[in-house]
């Protein structure tokens, strides 16, 4: 039967029946259901949210947002908190309504929410206001978001020791569904109690989606009878003396809710034995984990009684309610607990169970096996308390325990499926990763950056990541509101004068400005960088929680006692005239980052900079809303000019600034699809960049997939869950397939559940989602797919789809693949313009994992690309591939609803599931229709022989100089082919390297060069191809006869020249028979001189290589050939170039002309790192 929503907010208003939903949009909906049910009790109750983001709660706040008519219908009030602690503060407040005259309501329930570090922060408010207690018709849920892995955060935190120290009892739900159920639960036992109730969350939880019943009735609560409750109630009075308050806490309060607990039966037991061995306990995601692991070693319920297995669910791991623990305990041999992190569980089931009689008592072990935890220094961790936990880890575990008193074939098995798994991943290959980095156009990749000479403290969220972007410029780094504080400790024992530290505006609003007034008040030497993005990047865009301009954030640090202020920004235009600026405040276009900071460092106390730049992603989504300026302005660059340097890259920072692979090697493109217009590409040293002003990019129209009727798939039977992995890049919108075969599964009233985890992943880091599609939802137990027992991989992103992570998901005979071939370059590109991806040696892991021909590789970013004018498209191409390969087991039409229903590109994402579909049985067709004949330059079509090699460069030549030009070249190159086919017959590697590299150094690229290759008409012609419009092109140069020069670094100043240049550029080519002459005005510089001297070095070296060539002597002959391709860049880059190659050179020819004192001492061979 069809669920068959009728829209997105359906989560949010269908009363009864199945709804799909994340553990997000679950939180919210959870405070209208208690409305709703105090209201059908007959209590006119309010509600009141407040709190501040972090991940795994990082979406929580937009989520509450957009939900605003929904919230504000049902009396449920959103106050984002300044910080956590101020949060809790006001929540606290909500209990004490009833205690003032002219209340509106009979009380008001809340929700605080924070990640790990906010519940550290606010342990104070806690013990207060659980001392104090919560009103008799009100109630508290506190909402914490731990990260067990440190996938999002500083350090892996664990909140329930804090509520524990707090008196707070903890509960933990295992999913969407138990999110509502259990919240409900939480609210009852805080009215009852007069306890505020942790409520423990964690990614597995809130960023998992799950088609689930509401039901007004469920759960039904159950008030615990007969418990004695003091004459004066458990709940917030006035007035109230602290002692008072501690007693009834510790006498009272904390017993109600373990009498809750056991009243709703919150703990149970949920496997059983009719004799019983070993018992298992387990919360939250252990639970599923250990449920997980069960499966895994072939264990079903039947089984599991058969080997004598109990397994104990625990809903309120704190305080732990011990009825049901006796009941559990009960002729057990041994128990094992299974709990993440330090124990909680383990060590109050030891309590409990001290004082049983040995012959009953059964033994406990968790963290440790029977010897214990102390019995000698550093035992063996049987589950370890750091890190996280694991299906394998704990299913061996249990294989252990059980191997004890029980053999099960089925169980060995499977032992040794992932024993095999375990060790095909430990083989040494190439494992590229996908880091999380700055957004293409981040402020921070240029804010980041300080002088020479100086260091920088890192801050919380994106700043945090410059610990490893910039490992050498930006060490350690501090919890939230701390930034900066460390050196108040350490500037007196360091002979270090001054750092810099990074502060972003949503810190600085939440408590920064404390540590800068610490700062001020200890007399520091440092700079305080305050970036002022105008959004809470990390968590999602959020904005600061208040009003903050940069004018105010001047005029606050000035009342601190900040001693000089300066504004450096790329919109200098925007602060003429402002008035409303600190006194003696500067204003400073972002070129001038270094000098300001190289002014500021040398200010004795506390200066600040106030970096002032929007957040890229932001800046995104503004210009899709049309809420902020979207300039008509677009950089391209011409990869005939490009060297591949890669300085542009290190100037920059930028993802968008990508490798291409052409005859002449490997160029830059800007990858106009993920390019945020920041521009600071341009200052990379070359002559290859150009901006288009005005006009806008030429959307090819979505092409319709026409053709031939495309057959139906078989569809899976779904006799059990079917488990799809997709794999891809944070920021690409990969989650969105999620979410959309959740929907589609949801309308045809399947089974779904989706986790996508995700950590940093929207800053370009990996992204991996859990899809289980199954007949009924009551037959998805696990959300997480177990090692092997992946039925389908969609791999957007090949780099992901060939990690640890994804290829321990598939198993030969038992998993699919389609994987997009396209790889998108990593952060490490930008800092190494050699960077190779091992492509071939990932498709090969894949296609180990899942067994020959059950992998397909189609390189969808390209097509998707090409046919739909965004790569965005590759996501719903891809899945319309895995779709009509039979690997998506929802229908087609409900997949084209949820598409509609999602409501962004509704018709480019219909298109691009069609196209997807067709690749799948046509993929020639789809690639001629997405690039036709012709359209690709010739300079990206690689020779195919060493003739073409050849031929293509003498023609070249002759366009370059002359036809006496091209012959020089030509004979010189024979020469080293001759001698190489003598010397190594078959072998043309030498020849290959040799033609390469002399037409490198004799194709030096001057003035006149350059120019030619801008006014062959042939880049003018692509630009056309690309763009529509009224536009106009600025060509980027430095001419080194009249280019200025930059006061710090001394390199040549770039500037934009309009179109006017281009015409210039078609009469200086003309000019190029000067070159090399006495009227050549350009051929004096050091440079031309230096690069006509290596053109004839190289041909002396040549001749030297045929002289000495031997087979002994072949491998250092290519190398030494090969060198030229390493001397790349203009001006002062090539120079660099140049000064490194020379020494290699060095070493190479003293190789050639002594190869036994080569062979005696090989010098190591660099080794570049593919991540």
């Amino acid at each position: 039967m069809s669920a068959a929503p009728l829209s997105l907010d359906d989560k949010y208003t269908r009363e009864s029946g199945r709804v799909f939903l994340n553990g997000t949009q679950a939180l919210v909906r959870l405070a209208m259901i208690q409305r709703s049910r105090d209201l059908a009790a007959g209590l006119s109750t309010a509600g009141f949210i407040s709190g501040y983001r972090g991940s795994p709660l990082g979406g929580f706040d937009q989520a509450l947002w957009k939900a605003r008519k929904h919230l504000e219908s049902h009396h449920v009030f959103f106050t984002p908190g300044v910080n956590e602690e101020l949060a809790a503060t006001a929540v606290w407040g909500t209990q004490q309504v009833g205690l003032f005259p002219g209340a509106k309501y009979d009380g008001v329930f809340a929700m605080w929410y924070g990640k790990g570090p906010g519940v550290d922060r606010c342990g104070d408010v806690f013990k207060h206001a659980n001392a104090a207690g919560t009103a008799k018709h009100g109630g508290v849920l506190l909402i914490a978001g731990d990260d067990h892995a440190c996938k999002s955060s500083t350090l892996p935190h664990q909140s329930e020791h804090a509520f524990d120290a707090a008196m707070i009892p903890v509960l933990y739900p295992t999913g969407v569904q138990e999110i509502i159920e259990l919240g409900l639960h939480g609210f009852a036992m805080s009215r009852f109690s007069g306890c505020y109730v942790a409520f423990k969350t964690i990614s597995e939880t809130v960023d998992s989606s799950a088609s689930i019943t509401i039901d007004p009735a469920s759960p039904r609560i159950a008030i615990p009878e007969g418990f004695p409750l003091p004459p004066s109630g458990m709940n917030i009075r006035w007035p109230d003396a602290p002692l008072e308050q501690e007693l009834r806490l510790q006498h009272d309060k904390i017993y109600a809710a373990l009498a809750y607990c056991r009243a709703n039966a919150l703990n149970r037991i949920t496997i059983d034995s009719p004799n019983p061995r070993l018992g298992i306990i387990a919360s939250g995601k252990s639970y599923l984990d250990v449920l997980q692991a069960l499966e895994d070693l072939g264990i079903d319920g039947r089984h599991a009684a058969e080997i004598g297995i109990r397994l104990f669910k625990v809903a309120m791991p704190w305080p732990l309610e011990p009825n049901g623990v006796r009941e559990f305990a009960q002729g057990l041999d041994e128990i094992l607990v299974v709990e993440e992190k330090r124990q909680l569980i383990e060590y109050q089931m030891k309590e409990q169970l001290y004082n049983w009689r040995d012959d009953v008592r059964p033994r406990v072990i968790g963290k440790y096996d029977e010897h214990g935890e102390w019995e000698e220094h550093r035992a063996e961790w049987l589950l370890p308390a750091a890190g996280e936990l694991t299906p394998a880890m704990i299913a061996r575990v249990i294989a252990a325990r059980i191997g004890k008193f029980y053999t099960s074939k089925i169980v060995e098995a499977r032992l040794k499926f992932l024993e095999a798994k375990e060790a095909a991943l430990a083989r040494p290959r190439a494992r590229p990763a996908r880091i999380p980095f700055f957004c293409s156009g981040c402020p921070h990749n240029t804010s980041t950056r300080v002088p020479e000479g100086s260091k920088a403290l890192a801050g919380i969220g994106c700043h945090y990541m410059a610990t490893w972007i910039r490992p050498g410029e930006t060490m350690t780094f501090t919890q939230m509101g701390g930034e900066g504080v460390p050196w108040v400790g350490m500037q007196h024992f360091t002979e270090t004068r001054h750092v810099f530290a990074n502060l972003g505006d949503g810190t600085y609003f939440h408590s920064g400005l404390l540590a800068i007034r610490a700062a001020v008040s200890a007399n520091a030497n440092m700079t305080y960088k305050i970036l002022f993005n105008d959004a809470v990047a990390m968590t999602g865009g959020q904005p600061v929680d208040g009003s903050l301009t940069v004018p105010m954030v001047t005029r606050q640090v000035a009342a601190e006692g900040v001693r000089r202020i300066a504004i450096v920004t790329d919109d200098p235009a925007k602060y003429r005239g402002q008035a409303d600026l600190a006194p003696g405040t500067t204003i400073h276009p972002r070129d001038e980052l270094d000098a300001v900071q190289r002014t500021l460092r040398e200010v004795p106390g506390v200066t600040a900079l106030v970096y002032d730049q929007t957040c890229a992603a932001e800046k995104r989504r503004r210009r899709k809303r049309g809420t902020f300026p979207d300039p008509a302005l677009r950089v391209v660059i011409n990869d005939r000019v490009c060297e591949g340097c890669g300085d542009c890259g290190e100037k920059s920072n930028c993802l968008s600034v990508v490798p291409i692979e052409t005859e002449y090697g490997r160029k830059r493109a800007i990858d106009q699809s993920t390019c945020n217009k920041d521009v600071s590409c341009v200052k990379g040293f070359c002559p290859s960049f150009v901006t288009v002003v005005g006009g806008r990019l030429r959307r090819r129209p979505a092409v319709a997939p026409g053709g031939a009727a495309l057959p139906e798939p078989a569809m899976a039977a779904l006799d059990r869950p079917w488990g799809i992995l997709v794999t891809g890049v944070g920021g690409t919108g990969v989650v969105t397939i999620g979410a959309l075969l959740g929907v589609a599964a949801h309308i045809e009233g399947k089974g779904v559940a989706v986790l996508d985890m995700t950590g940093l992943a929207q800053k370009g880091g990996s992204v991996y989602s859990h899809i289980r599609i199954a007949a009924r939802p009551e037959d998805i137990h696990a959300v997480r797919i177990a090692a092997g027992e992946a039925n389908a991989v969609i791999g957007c992103d090949m780099i992901v789809a060939a990690s640890d992570e994804a290829i321990a998901k598939m198993q030969a005979g038992h998993t699919r693949a389609v994987i997009n071939r396209d790889v998108a370059p990593t952060g490490a590109f930008t800092r190494d313009p050699d960077l190779v991806v091992p492509r071939d040696a990932m498709q090969e892991a894949i296609v180990e994992a899942c067994g020959a021909g059950a992998a397909d590789f189609v390189e969808a970013g390209e097509l998707a690309t090409a046919l739909l004018g965004d790569s965005i498209a590759t996501n719903l191409f891809m899945v319309g591939y895995a779709w009509q390969k039979g690997l998506v087991p929802v229908g087609r039409e409900a997949i084209a609803r949820a598409i509609e229903l999602n409501g962004a590109s509704v018709e480019a994402n219909k298109a691009a599931f069609e196209w997807g579909r067709r690749a799948a049985v046509d993929a020639e067709g789809v690639r001629r229709a997405a690039a036709p004949e012709g359209e690709a330059p010739e300079s990206h079509r690689l020779s195919a022989s060493l003739d073409e090699v050849i031929a293509r460069r003498r023609a070249e030549l002759v366009k370059y100089q002359d036809e006496a030009y091209a012959r020089r070249y030509e004979r010189a190159v024979a020469r080293v082919r001759e001698a190489e086919s003598r010397v190594v017959p078959g072998s043309t590697a030498l020849a290959e390297a040799a033609a390469r590299g002399l037409f490198k150094l004799m194709a030096y690229k001057d003035e006149y060069e350059v120019a030619r290759l801008y006014a062959d008409g042939a880049f003018r012609a692509r630009v056309a191809a690309a763009f529509e419009g009224d536009y106009r092109l600025e060509v980027h140069l430095a001419p080194p006869l009249f280019a200025a020069k930059d006061p710090v670094t001394g390199e040549p100043v770039k500037r934009a020249y309009g179109p006017w240049m281009l015409k210039a550029m078609a009469v200086l080519a003309g000019l190029k028979g000067l070159r090399g002459t006495a009227f050549d005005p350009f051929g004096r510089t050091a440079e031309r001189r230096e690069e006509r001297r290596l053109a004839a070095e190289y041909e002396e070296h040549l001749r030297e290589i045929v002289e000495r060539l031997a087979p002994a002597t072949h491998a250092t002959a290519v190398e030494l050939a090969s060198l030229p391709e390493q001397i790349r860049g203009f001006g002062p880059v090539k120079a660099r170039h140049v000064e490194r190659a020379a020494e290699r050179r060095s070493v190479l020819l003293a190789r050639l002309r002594d190869p036994g004192a080569g062979a005696a001492r090989r010098d190591p061979i660099p080794i570049k790192a593919a991540a």
